[in-house]
């Protein structure tokens, strides 16, 4: 009777080493992990407990008093969570369109005017025209001003993705697939989205969380173009405003009497800046998983001989 053949290893390292590998991966992912869960702790604790022992993953006391204030006393944020969302997914998706379409021109080694727009979204990655010509054109010239295009409209084109972009399909699609599909009567438009997209899975995934991150994360937009409606506010720029307002009541609750004293003593200061952390990172941690299988294969990329 012949004995069980062991599954042969896929490396040559050995067990210990990998053992010790692992080790540190999970203790670099407690790392990572053990902040945001501090944070949460945080804004769970008592604004009392927090003067008296400091930040603690083991508070005095427990409270929701943080989220309470940020959610009863300002029912914008959930029309602020609807604006942060909105502009989100469709910056994303026209963002990441663009620029994978400027990428795959300059890709083309046919292209005629490939090395001017290589050199213009280089030339504009690092050097930018300054605050005042960007803000005279968005709303001048463009009227980009108390409307959603003026969150949407500036963060459209991002020279860094368009690099990243260029060098996924000159890794991963080799000229000659499209050459084929040119001589099989294939027009460019359908070359690229029937050919050329689906081999480029990874890299389009890979810049479109970086544009997600960019559209959620961005507030200063608002601050420029969004005086007026307040209804237009996304979501990050509320919270800012909500925070300034309390460290402003903070501060001048010792000019206007003891009984603003009182009052003041009573808002989670502390404990309000981590709710704010919580709102604005939960929903991006929430949506990365759905973009880690694309962001992981394309990792594989070239590691692999064809």
């Amino acid at each position: 009777m012949e004995g069980k053949k062991k599954n042969p290893r896929l490396n040559s390292v050995s067990v210990g080493t990998e053992a010790v590998f692992h080790v540190v991966i999970g203790l670099f992912a407690v790392c990572c992990i053990i902040p945001f869960l501090f944070v949460i702790i945080i804004s769970f604790s008592a604004e009392a407990s927090i003067r008296e022992i400091g930040y603690s993953f083991f508070p005095n006391q427990w409270s929701t008093a943080a989220y309470t204030y940020a959610f009863d006393k300002l029912p914008q944020i959930w029309r602020s969570f609807f604006n942060s969302i909105l502009i989100t997914v469709v910056g994303t998706l026209l963002s990441t369109a663009m620029c994978a379409m400027y990428a795959y021109a300059l890709y083309r080694p046919d292209f005629r005017f490939r090395n001017f727009f290589n050199f213009l979204s280089f030339f504009t990655m690092i050097f930018g025209g300054g605050l005042v010509p960007t803000y005279i054109v968005c709303k001048q010239l463009l009227g980009l001003s108390e409307n959603y295009a003026a969150l949407i409209v500036p963060l459209l084109v991002s020279p860094f993705n368009i690099i990243v972009m260029r060098t996924f399909f000159k890794s991963s699609v080799p000229m000659e697939l499209i050459e084929a599909a040119t001589i099989d009567g294939s027009g460019e438009y359908s070359t690229l989205f029937r050919i050329v997209v689906p081999i480029a899975k990874p890299g389009i995934a890979t810049i479109a969380l970086l544009n997600a991150l960019a559209y959620w994360n961005d507030w200063f937009n608002s601050l420029l173009y969004i005086r007026q409606n307040k209804v237009l506010q996304p979501l990050q720029a509320l919270l800012m405003e909500l925070q300034n307002n309390v460290d402003y009541l903070n501060r001048m609750a010792g000019q206007i009497g003891a009984a603003a004293i009182q009052e003041a003593a009573k808002l989670p200061t502390q404990s309000l800046r981590m709710v704010l952390v919580v709102l604005i990172v939960l929903p991006i941690a929430c949506a990365y998983p759905f973009f880690q299988r694309y962001i992981v294969s394309g990792l594989a990329i070239g590691s692999v001989k064809g």
